[in-house]
Formats: C-alpha cells, sequence, structure tokens
C-alpha cells in the first residue's frame, strides 16, 4: 500500500538578503529529504525590491533545482504582499513561512509538522529565546502582550515570521498592509485552531534588520483594522449602532441634566460647553445609528459572503442541493 506524498510550501520573502538564500535553500531541501519520501518540497522566493543580488541568486537556485521558484516584485511592497503573492502561487497542502536571515533554523520544521497533525490548523513559531537588542525585543513584547490581550488568542508572539498552514487556510484568508502579524487573527475568526511551538532563533549573521520602531505604530494601525473586521465584519450595525447608542445616553444625560438645572432656576445654559457637548453627542448617536443600518443594508444585498469557507467538513450523505 502506498502513502501519498505531502507537498510542502515554503515561502521566503527576501529584501537584500544575497548571502543567506543558497544556505537557506539547501537546508530546507536536506531537511525535508530527512522526513521521508512521503514528504516532497518546494520553495518559492518572494523578491521585495531587492537592490543586491537576490534575484541573481534566485534565479541560479531555480536553475539547479526543479523544485525552486522565485517571484520578482517591481518594487518594495511589504511582507503582507510579499506573502499574499506566495500564499497564491503555493501548491502544498502544507505551507510554511519563513524570513530569509537564516534567523529562522529549518530544522524545526517537523516541530510544525507534528503540532498541525496533532489538530491544529495554524502553527506559530515563539522565539522564547530571541537574540535580538532590547530596542527590538521589549517593543515586541509590548505589541504582543497587547495583541494576545485585545483579540483573546494567547500566542507570545505574534511578529514570529515562522509559520505553518493547513491549504485551507492560507486559501481563507488574505493579507494587506501590516496583516501579516495578524495572521492567527484572521484564521481564527474562520474557526480555525491555532498553536505555539517554541523554535530556535539565531543571531543575524548577514545583512542588516529591515524594520524599524515604525513598524509597530503601523501594527497597532492595523491591530484596529483586524478587531473592526474579525469581530463586526457581518454585523457591523451591532459596531455603529452601539457606539451611536452610547452616544446618544451621554449626550442625553447632558441634555436632562442642563434641562433639570434649568428648571430649577440656574439660568441660562445656552452658552455653557456641556450644552453643545450635549446636542454634539445626540447628534452622533442619530448618525453613528443611521451608518449601522445603511452598513447592514449593504451586507444584505452583497453576494460576495461564501459561506462555504466557513465550512470546516461536510457528511458524505449531505444533499449538495439542499
Amino acid at each position: 500500500m502506498t502513502t501519498k506524498s505531502r507537498l510542502l510550501s515554503f515561502i521566503i520573502p527576501v529584501k537584500d538578503e544575497q548571502s543567506t538564500l543558497e544556505v537557506l535553500a539547501k537546508n530546507i531541501i536536506n531537511i525535508v529529504k530527512n522526513l521521508g519520501h512521503n514528504f516532497k518540497a518546494e520553495i518559492i522566493f518572494i523578491d521585495d525590491g531587492s537592490k543586491d543580488r537576490s534575484w541573481e541568486v534566485m534565479c541560479n537556485l531555480v536553475a539547479l533545482h526543479d523544485n525552486v521558484s522565485a517571484i520578482r516584485f517591481r518594487k518594495n511592497f511589504g511582507k503582507a504582499i510579499a506573502l499574499e503573492a506566495g500564499f497564491r502561487h503555493a501548491a502544498g497542502e502544507i505551507v510554511f513561512t519563513m524570513d530569509a536571515d537564516l534567523q529562522d533554523d529549518p530544522s524545526e520544521i517537523p516541530k510544525f509538522i507534528e503540532a498541525l497533525d496533532s489538530g491544529f490548523d495554524l502553527v506559530s513559531g515563539w522565539k522564547k529565546h530571541r537574540h535580538d537588542p532590547i530596542s527590538k525585543t521589549l517593543p515586541s513584547r509590548i505589541f504582543n502582550k497587547i495583541t494576545a490581550f485585545t483579540t483573546g488568542i494567547v500566542l507570545h508572539d505574534f511578529n514570529c515570521g515562522f509559520k505553518c498552514y493547513r491549504r485551507e487556510v492560507v486559501d481563507s484568508i488574505h493579507l494587506y498592509g501590516e496583516m501579516h502579524r495578524y495572521t492567527p487573527v484572521l484564521a481564527n475568526d474562520f474557526g480555525y485552531r491555532i498553536g505555539e511551538v517554541e523554535v530556535l532563533h539565531h543571531p543575524r549573521q548577514h545583512g542588516k534588520s529591515k524594520y524599524g520602531f515604525e513598524r509597530y505604530i503601523r501594527g497597532f494601525i492595523d491591530l484596529l483594522t483586524v478587531l473592526a473586521t474579525t469581530r463586526w465584519m457581518n454585523k457591523p450595525g451591532h459596531l455603529f449602532g452601539g457606539l451611536g447608542i452610547a452616544s446618544g445616553i451621554f449626550g442625553g444625560s447632558i441634555l436632562a441634566y442642563l434641562t433639570i438645572i434649568w428648571l430649577g432656576g440656574v439660568r441660562p445654559i445656552g452658552n455653557r460647553p456641556f450644552f453643545f457637548l450635549g446636542i454634539l453627542l445626540c447628534i452622533l448617536s442619530v448618525q453613528m445609528i443611521s451608518l449601522g443600518i445603511i452598513a447592514e443594508f449593504f451586507i444584505k444585498s452583497s453576494n460576495s459572503n461564501n459561506v462555504d469557507r466557513f465550512i470546516r467538513e461536510k457528511s458524505k450523505n449531505l444533499n449538495p442541493y439542499s
């Protein structure tokens, strides 16, 4: 009895990493080969606007290995777009994402596969012992604490680029902006099971980091976007209506208070800033509730909501016409 081969796709965004690509590709190929004949690998490099010889090195690797391919962007579009391009071109039933700087260790690949086979749909790496300066590790820890608290997903390292996905997960999510940090959040929104494994993290030996403190600012902005889209995408009326009702209650309470003191003889109230705040909040309330209702109309009339992406499995006897 023959066992079906499992194809592993490795998506690797590249920005000026000419010195590391050959070693990384060799290590991945050797690790997958050691997994046994049931596993095969494809490696997809995405050149995200490199200015060194990275593209030339990639082309040489493509010529040498039939399981290596490369995509070249016209300019630097960012890691999320690079991963999105890799997701759309990957053919494997299991998809890995890795950084190209050799700080991620391919020897951890079996650990990810074992975690997937135990029942998880997305497994994120945790660089518990991180070899980076405190200027990177401290903001990252704060960012991870806030993200875990606001999303309810208990992960230690949302920023880790070393992740592993089932095929259906990458088919369900779409990345842009700084969303690559939030793939566990996006996957969790569809009901996929999220796991985490500790991974080795090596000191950077070649090149320099492409990220600065500003990435955390962009990341927090995208966190707000993720929270809004995952929690209220299909019920915008709850979001805007809730804000509108809260605004209306606050504004109405202010106006009620001013009315009471006016009836008690404390006059005038028309020139008080509190009076204008109450009116403003009541107007805002009507606008927010109206916006929520209009958004619900759009949701109802939209045909883009494909429910198949929410379905985990179907029974064999399910009527396809029901």
